[in-house]
């Protein structure tokens, strides 16, 4: 203790150094606190965005009701409702009962778990197989058949086609030849089999549809495909562990002072 301090201001002065130490032990304390709060949130973000499986599920959802992606008016791509029936393969039952059966692979379960190269296999192909067979084990209810006004819209699409080409084949050969004459001829030609036309039609609508079935179903595999192998020996919960660990070793980092002990304490330790 310096001569020229007496015992009273010594102790005073330790006792303000003390509070200057207290009070930045509380300012740190603080600092990391608020510091492990945000790394918290961001952690918790991060997984929540990592295992966030809804885009997928959308995507699936608007190709299953035929919607495409088109350009708005600022240049982004939005997910646009088809213009013509032919995109819609299948009908709102359908589209619920594949969704159904997405939902069941695509999650956070299947994300998190542990396969090997055979068990993501032997899923697959157990996962394609059940969805064929539901549906077409209800493919009267699942696909989108054409109603009869439809039916009738196509069949006199194809009249007006054949009533087109029949007054220019006349023309061709110098005849000429009433529309609606013509038109009535061909309505003539089909008039005792217009069931057997509107069933033919509808048939073939039908097979238009199953032709786009396999292609959807690829889609769809690929997505569950993709999920799996992102369990592939585990690495999506290595993945998240790792960056736990990562944060919990950031977190726990001493701060560093930038300014050294200094003061009373300092200089009294240097006598």
């Amino acid at each position: 203790m310096s001569d020229d301090v007496s015992q009273e201001e010594y102790i005073e002065l330790m006792q303000q150094e003390i509070d200057k130490a207290r009070l930045n032990s509380d300012r740190q304390n603080l600092s990391r606190l608020q510091q492990d709060a945000f790394l918290e949130k961001e952690e918790k973000s991060m997984i929540k965005e990592q295992l966030d499986l809804s885009e997928q599920i959308t995507r699936i959802d608007y190709l299953l009701k035929g919607y495409s992606l088109q350009p708005d008016k600022e240049g982004n791509l939005v997910w646009t409702e088809p213009t013509s029936e032919d995109m819609k393969v299948f009908s709102p039952y359908g589209i619920q009962l594949i969704m159904n059966t997405i939902c069941f692979y695509l999650n956070q379960n299947t994300l998190l778990s542990n396969y090997t190269d055979e068990q993501i296999r032997q899923k697959m192909l157990e996962f394609t197989k059940e969805l064929i067979y539901i549906v077409f084990m209800n493919y009267e209810k699942v696909f989108k058949y054409p109603t009869i006004d439809e039916c009738i819209g196509l069949i006199k699409e194809r009249l007006n086609r054949k009533t087109d080409v029949a007054v220019f084949a006349a023309e061709m050969k110098g005849i000429k030849v009433d529309r609606k004459v013509a038109y009535h001829i061909k309505v003539k030609e089909i008039e005792d089999r217009i069931e057997e036309e509107i069933n033919k039609v509808r048939e073939n609508l039908i097979k238009d549809k199953l032709k786009r079935f396999p292609l959807l179903v690829r889609v769809i595999q690929d997505s569950v495909h993709s999920t799996y192998q992102r369990a592939w020996n585990g690495q999506e919960r290595a993945s998240i562990r790792t960056h736990m660990s990562i944060s919990e070793t950031k977190s726990n980092m001493p701060s560093i002072s930038k300014k050294s002990m200094g003061g009373l304490f300092g200089s009294w330790g240097k006598k």
